[in-house]
């Protein structure tokens, strides 16, 4: 059975190959055609259980993709936070030398989970400034209403 990493690869020339067809607004709308398709156990855990749900959410599918990560949970704070300090989807693209990765290819996590989480209330962030190191921190917020 081949992981989901194995199509790392294919997704980054994927990314390539829709830029060159349509710029990068069309790998964006394929980004967002994904978010609405395949992401719906995301925005369901979200919508019951707040950033709980989050947790549970990537609880299961960053070990399932070997990362080498951190996540904090702060309901009291009102914070869900990932610290990925070795993601596996870009450490690969890096370390194949024969590839040259799509270069916005860390942000189809923006695109993804951005779409799912605001329109239900959150914050949501991520800084890619150490993407090219195979590293990001991605942050969700409840939304506090000032009264």
């Amino acid at each position: 059975m081949l992981s989901c990493t194995e199509f790392i690869p294919a997704y980054s020339e994927l990314f390539k190959f829709l830029h060159a067809k349509g710029g990068k607004q069309a790998v964006v709308d394929f980004w967002e055609n994904l978010s609405d398709a395949f992401l719906g156990n995301l925005r369901e855990l979200a919508e019951s259980k707040g950033l709980r749900g989050c947790f549970e959410y990537w609880s299961h599918t960053l070990p399932e993709e070997a990362a080498d990560f951190r996540m904090t949970l702060d309901e009291g704070a009102g914070i869900f936070k990932i610290e990925m300090r070795a993601c596996p989807s870009k450490g690969r693209l890096l370390a194949a030398a024969e590839l040259t990765p799509y270069p916005a290819y860390c942000e189809h996590c923006d695109s993804l989970y951005r779409r799912v989480l605001e329109p239900l209330g959150f914050e949501y962030d991520i800084d890619l400034s150490q993407a090219d190191q195979a590293r990001c921190v991605l942050i969700v917020r409840e939304k506090h209403i000032m009264k």
